[in-house]
């Protein structure tokens, strides 16, 4: 068959497809071309030699709608994974609330302890100063009460401190 010089259009209506895919398809072809006096593209082809099959309408359609699915699919796990997201904030903050009062907990109960360690330090300081002077405390056994007597007032302030 003898090589014909055509428009995309005039090719697209050979070919049963559309101007664009005819331009598409040249190009594929490595087709030579060429302007024509009104500046329209030409074509040199030999429709024998090309073998093409347009593929049916209801293709592209089908890919949409599997686009489409998809798509949908997709918006679906979006707002799957927003909900997860809200509900881990939530916990998220619950879990600050409580590590805020636990730290809460934590400073006072170490107040206690450096209160408590002041304590204990005086009662040593006074052990100590009074086990070295000798004096009438330990002639009558004041000595030994009184560290009872201050374990006493001791155990009753932390009792008053905590009720």
């Amino acid at each position: 068959m003898p090589a014909e010089t055509l428009t995309y259009a005039a090719l697209g209506d050979r070919l049963t497809i559309s101007p664009k895919a005819a331009r598409s398809l040249s190009r594929r072809l490595g087709l030579p071309r060429l302007l024509s006096e009104d500046g329209k593209a030409l074509v040199r082809v030999d429709l024998g030699e090309i073998r093409h099959t347009p593929r049916p309408p209801g293709h592209r359609e089908a890919g949409n709608v599997a686009l489409a699915t998809k798509i949908t699919a997709l918006q679906a796990e979006i707002a799957r994974l927003e909900a997860t997201v809200e509900r881990h904030g939530a916990d998220l903050e619950r879990e600050r609330e409580r590590a805020d009062g636990l730290m809460i907990e934590l400073l006072q109960a170490t107040a206690e302890i450096v209160a408590a360690k002041e304590v204990m330090a005086r009662v040593e300081g006074f052990l100590r100063i009074d086990g070295r002077t000798g004096g009438p405390a330990d002639r009558h056994g004041l000595a030994a009460r009184r560290p009872a007597q201050l374990a006493a007032e001791l155990v009753a302030a932390d009792r008053k401190a905590s009720g």
